[in-house]
């Protein structure tokens, strides 16, 4: 911070500010007021529509339970099961959406004449290479998105 203080020269500013003021020509009263006048209508503008007097409302805090506070076990476990059912049928889901896809482009590669089966092979392959690599690396791979 001082080294950038020791780079300023108030009176070069002051120079420029001059030789601007003497080439503004006959006008120059206008301009001055008419940035006086702007700059005063925004503050007052600010100070009509800001409220500084009194404290500072504080927000209401709403807390959502989602579930009842004297549930018991059974029903904790009874929701868990349900929970990891739901998880289990959108994932199959997912793969069957997943196997959709790839049937669907298997077709479309087919018809446009390339050789899917190979190219699937090749896929496997190099999939099957890059889990022995990161098994003899330690790292786990990182699982393709879904379609792929």
């Amino acid at each position: 911070m001082a080294s950038f203080l020791t780079n300023i020269r108030p009176g070069g500013a002051i120079a420029d500010f001059r030789s601007v003021y003497r080439d503004a020509g006959p006008n120059r009263w206008r301009y001055v007021l008419l940035a006086a006048l702007c700059t005063v209508g925004t503050f007052g503008i600010m100070v009509v529509t800001q409220n500084w007097k009194g404290e500072r409302k504080l927000p209401e805090v709403t807390y959502i339970n989602s579930w009842p506070a004297d549930r018991t076990e059974a029903e904790t476990r009874a929701f868990i099961l349900a929970n990891q059912k739901k998880k289990e049928a959108d994932a199959a889901r997912e793969a069957a959406y997943a196997k959709d896809a790839r049937d669907m482009w298997k077709a479309v590669g087919k018809a446009s004449g390339m050789d899917v089966d190979a190219i699937e092979k090749q896929a496997e392959a190099d999939k099957a290479a890059e889990q022995a690599k990161a098994d003899a690396a330690g790292k786990p791979v990182p699982q393709a998105k879904v379609g792929n």
